[in-house]
């Protein structure tokens, strides 16, 4: 297995130690399952991006994508 080394200041760590207590970790370990995560989601390829035929469309139009909050009703006073 390939080493790698990497530098966090305090505070980083800090927050990492934290949450490798949290999870029941070794600090290593966290570090390792946070990169391991990052590389199945970043690998899943669900995203296809938005291509149209036209350039204008694409340089004037933009994609809605993520969570939207839902509008909340407003109450009307008599």
């Amino acid at each position: 297995m390939p080493k790698v080394t990497i530098n966090i200041d305090d505070r980083e760590k800090k927050i990492l130690d934290k949450r490798a207590k949290k999870n029941l970790l070794t600090l290593r370990e966290q570090i390792e399952d946070i990169l391991r995560r990052s590389c199945v989601r970043g690998s899943s390829g669900k995203y296809k991006g938005f291509k149209p035929d036209d350039k204008l469309i694409s340089i004037f139009s933009r994609e809605k994508r993520g969570n939207w909050r839902k509008k909340k009703r407003r109450i009307k006073k008599k």
